[in-house]
């Protein structure tokens, strides 16, 4: 097959190109339609399952479902049904992908001590999908080099190398051996908002400042692999202490109306 000149290539991408603001007014260029971009993380995410070993601990899957689902039934997007699946793994981990996915490794409930604080985890995660990051992350590998293979996976082509490049873009590098993190813009966008989202859930978001303390004391200097690229823990802190007054109100307009209160049973 004949390839294509390298300017016509780079044409072809960058007519795609589409200039968005972010929730939080930052520009983002996404070359993928949101069809396209929920395919992959559908994918992604089955080839998680398949992958990776499942929790047969069904108190523990039940707490995990219980706060996610809490979490996503306070988006204005009510179409999308949440599929959230607990991961037998030490790793102090989470994810969230487009079209609905959430993944829970277990490793992360010994350092998320409450519902309040697994809340806090869980309203990053689907906060990136909400604000575009993956989207954002496929777009920005297709336009420095490892794109070709990404345009290809996106439009239907499944071979695992493929496989692997996209689910590395949305966020799973770790799991594939090829890392691509999110930027530290997108966490702390991630971070604004999912304060506000478990919030919003009836979670305390006083807890969120407790949870990232939890995390910088996790796994001694280094930390988990959550925070491989994330904000300083002192920087999050901050920024999460400086949301209170704004995310407080939000949480005791809530708190009352909630029914289940997510706790595991003993």
């Amino acid at each position: 097959m004949k390839s294509i000149p390298a300017l016509l290539l780079s044409a072809m991408i960058l007519s795609g190109c589409a200039t968005h603001q972010s929730p939080t007014g930052r520009s983002q260029t996404l070359l993928f339609s949101s069809q396209e971009i929920n395919q992959m993380g559908d994918q992604s995410f089955e080839q998680m399952k398949q992958q990776e070993r499942l929790s047969k601990d069904s108190k523990l899957v039940t707490y995990v479902n219980c706060v996610a689902d809490r979490v996503t039934r306070v988006l204005s997007d009510k179409s999308l049904k949440w599929d959230v699946v607990v991961f037998e793994s030490d790793q102090v981990n989470a994810f969230a992908l487009p079209g609905g996915h959430i993944g829970v490794y277990t490793g992360l409930l010994s350092v998320a001590e409450n519902a309040d604080q697994l809340a806090t985890v869980i309203g990053h995660e689907v906060a990136h999908v909400l604000a575009n990051h993956s989207n954002e992350q496929v777009s920005r590998a297709q336009m420095t080099g490892i794109g070709m293979q990404m345009a290809d996976a996106a439009m239907g082509v499944t071979g695992v190398s493929n496989k692997d490049l996209y689910m590395a873009a949305l966020g799973l590098g770790t799991q594939v051996g090829f890392i691509l993190p999110y930027g530290r813009e997108q966490e702390s966008e991630a971070d604004i908002m999912g304060v506000e989202l478990m919030a919003l859930a009836g979670f305390d978001p006083r807890q969120s400042m407790l949870l990232w303390q939890n995390m910088a004391q996790a796994g001694g200097g280094q930390g988990p692999e959550l925070l491989s690229t994330h904000p300083s823990h002192s920087h999050r802190i901050d920024d999460l202490n400086q949301m209170q007054a704004q995310v407080m109100p939000l949480y005791l307009a809530n708190k009352d109306k909630v029914k289940n209160l997510c706790q595991i049973a003993k």
